[in-house]
């Protein structure tokens, strides 16, 4: 096992796999935020800013701007997990090392793209190409997994 540590691949996944689970986790912050500024919360209990119960009443309620960012969250999380667990798997079969530069590199950025994209509101197909990439490098790494340890 520490042979497999020491690799500079794995080195780099686990640069990258960090580098895509700490953007993951700064969107329960950036959803924060947007509950805080657009005075939108889901919960009565947290409307500690309004003044009468009125207000607090008004400030429990949907917004799209919060809305928006959670669905990105979602997305993180319904991509960067596979990611991390395909990735873990892809290392152990001993790519090359700008291969699997290349697919991690482009599946973080693919990441970071989507959340500006998603967050920003921009024209389709930004998000849509930007989460396409991701999925095509996960894809091609459990393809090499696969083809790789394929045992039936």
């Amino acid at each position: 096992m520490a042979h497999i540590i020491d690799t500079e691949v794995f080195q780099a996944f686990s640069t990258y796999a960090t580098i895509a689970i700490l953007k993951m986790m700064l969107m329960g912050p950036l959803t924060g935020y947007f509950r805080v500024t657009r005075k939108a919360f889901a919960n009565f209990e947290d409307t500690h800013m309004g003044k009468t119960i009125e207000d607090k009443k008004r400030m429990v309620r949907v917004n799209e701007d919060v809305e928006r960012v959670r669905r990105c969250h979602q997305n993180d999380l319904e991509n960067i997990i596979p990611f991390v667990v395909i990735g873990l798997l892809y290392t152990l079969t001993g790519p090359d090392l700008s291969t699997a530069l290349l697919h991690f590199r482009l599946f973080v950025g693919s990441r970071f793209v989507h959340t500006v994209v998603y967050v920003m509101a921009l024209p389709q197909p930004s998000r849509g190409l930007s989460w396409m990439l991701g999925m095509v490098i996960t894809f091609s790494m459990a393809y090499r997994v696969l083809t790789t340890v394929l045992l039936l």
